[in-house]
């Protein structure tokens, strides 16, 4: 009977931690938030980068190996660049970083593969059995690797937390999706699909190494414009665009990649020259833009995320009125129930 008396009492601070915890679901749902994608652990993904390795001029074309895309900087400017990891193939070659302007990633015909016949694949935008050019996510060693990392020790030292890695156009004769994948049953996760406009986010924590794959549908040239943006631990907000360039399919000229220009408004940062100029500028000291320093006050002064708040306190405070009366009832009934035992005649007596 005690514990029956009690189980009102309990009942509602259980049900207040649950709806608590609900809100906060909640709140961090209707949060804007750049899409997530952490390398997953694989042992194959294990590198160290060194401090030393050098930054190199020069046009070049890279077909196979292992290749990755980050921020590094320099000059002390905060640059988006291509991270050619010969060493990995070649005990006797220096790992190099390169300008995306001056490097073609060709991505020979070993690459082509299949669709398949399934559903969960249509947003590659190619009907099945249609062939279609991948550079996978698990390295192929006839094709060339491509992925991104946050590990150069100078970034890894001043970023805050991680980076965002956005890709905001793509020039090309067909599709680009980038999606991930985790083992043979897992549902793709796409990050980047050439269809959509505006800036596509991936938030890339501190100290990560990631492959996806990169699926094109058509051959030729392909100029995918991204950016690499951050929060320094000093409070500085650096950024840097430039423009990657495929040259898909053993047929396409790397020349032609190389000399290909960005049609419309070329991609530029206040930390970075103009792609068209191949990015090969003397590198300037990062500076905050001005679309940057208002990031954050626009976010909060949009009308919708106003709304969600607004709803959000209005919720929390109907949860909390609405359980603190059932908290109320049910201490009067617990009160009650004892002071009806207290009033009960003991077993041994006649009542009387």
């Amino acid at each position: 009977m005690m514990r029956d008396a009690l189980t009102p009492h309990r009942r509602p601070r259980r049900l207040l931690s649950l709806a608590a915890t609900a809100l906060l679901t909640l709140a961090a749902a209707l949060t804007p938030a750049a899409a997530r994608a952490d390398g997953p652990g694989d042992p194959a993904l294990d590198q160290t980068i060194g401090a030393d390795e050098p930054i190199v001029h020069g046009d070049h074309v890279i077909g196979a190996g292992h290749v990755d895309m980050g921020p590094k900087f320099d000059g002390g400017a905060w640059k988006f660049l291509i991270r050619d990891d010969a060493h990995k193939a070649d005990a006797n070659a220096a790992s190099v970083w390169r300008y995306p302007g001056e490097t073609v990633l060709r991505v020979v015909d070993a690459a082509k593969v299949t669709v398949p016949d399934n559903s969960a694949y249509s947003f590659i935008g190619a009907a099945p059995g249609a062939g279609v050019w991948v550079v996978p996510e698990t390295q192929n060693p006839d094709v060339v690797w491509a992925g991104w990392n946050t590990q150069d020790p100078t970034v890894m030292n001043k970023l805050d937390r991680g980076a965002t890695i956005s890709v905001t156009g793509v020039q090309g004769p067909g599709q680009l999706t980038v999606y991930l994948q985790s083992g043979d049953f897992g549902a793709p996760q796409v990050l980047w699909n050439s269809r959509k406009t505006g800036d596509q986010q991936v938030w890339v924590d501190t100290n990560t190494h990631t492959h996806a794959n990169w699926v094109f549908t058509k051959p030729g040239v392909y100029l995918v414009r991204m950016r690499a943006s951050a929060t320094l631990t000093d409070g500085t907000k650096v950024s840097d665009t430039e423009l990657v360039r495929f040259a898909v399919g053993t047929a396409t000229s790397t020349d032609t990649a190389l000399a290909t220009a960005w049609k419309g408004r070329t991609p530029t940062d206040s930390s970075s020259a103009p792609a068209s100029a191949a990015s090969s500028a003397p590198p300037t000291a990062p500076t905050k833009t001005a679309q940057e320093t208002q990031a954050g006050a626009s976010w909060g002064q949009d009308p919708l995320v106003l709304a969600l708040i607004g709803a959000i306190v209005l919720v929390a405070v109907a949860l909390i009125v609405g359980f603190t009366l059932v908290i109320v009832r049910g201490n009067r009934a617990r009160r009650r129930v004892l002071g009806a035992h207290a009033g009960a005649p003991s077993d041994g007596g006649d009542g009387r």
